[in-house]
C-alpha cells in the first residue's frame, strides 16, 4: 500500500493540465520504484483524464515500470561485444549471489536486475551499469564488489 498522501503532494507540485503528466508520472517512479496503480488513478481524478491514457503513458515509456523495482536497477549490456566478453558469467554471478532471476527484483527490494540489449558503450564491453554509472570490463568475479557501495 502507496501512501496516498504523498500522491497527492507529488501531484499537487505541477500545473493541472495535460503536459504535466509524464513528470508525475516520473516522480512517481522515484519516490515508490514504481508507477503504482493508485497513484495513475488519483491523477486521473484530479487531472479529468481518462485513466486508460495515463495507463498508455505508463506503459509507452521504458523508464516507468507499473510493477515494483527495486532501489537499484542493474543493467547488464548482452550486445555483441559483451555477451562475447563475458556477460553472461555476470548475469549468472547476479543470480546466484543476489537470489534473483533476471529482469526481477530482489526480495529485499534493493535491486532490479535486468538484460539490456545495447547501453552503447562496446569499447567497454562488457558493461554493468547500476542507476546511471557505468562499469567497463566488468569481471563476474568482481561484479559483487561493485555493488558494495549500493546497499
Amino acid at each position: 500500500m502507496i501512501d496516498v498522501n504523498k500522491v497527492d503532494e507529488i501531484i499537487n507540485r505541477y500545473e493541472k493540465s495535460e503536459e504535466s503528466l509524464l513528470a508525475i508520472l516520473q516522480d512517481f517512479q522515484r519516490e515508490f520504484y514504481y508507477v503504482p496503480e493508485e497513484g495513475m488513478r488519483r491523477l486521473s481524478e484530479v487531472m479529468a483524464v481518462p485513466q486508460s491514457k495515463i495507463y498508455a503513458m505508463g506503459t509507452f515509456y521504458k523508464a516507468l515500470s507499473l510493477t515494483l523495482r527495486g532501489k537499484h536497477t542493474i543493467k547488464v549490456c548482452t550486445g555483441t561485444a559483451c555477451h562475447l566478453k563475458g556477460a553472461t558469467q555476470i548475469l549468472e554471478t547476479l543470480e546466484r549471489e543476489l537470489k534473483v532471476k533476471r529482469n526481477s527484483t530482489t526480495e529485499d527490494g534493493e535491486f532490479t536486475v535486468e538484460c539490456v540489449n545495447c547501453v552503447g558503450a562496446c569499447a567497454m564491453a562488457p558493461v554493468t551499469v547500476v542507476d546511471e554509472d557505468y562499469y567497463g570490463q566488468t569481471r563476474a568475479s568482481k561484479v559483487m564488489d561493485v555493488l558494495k557501495k549500493y546497499k
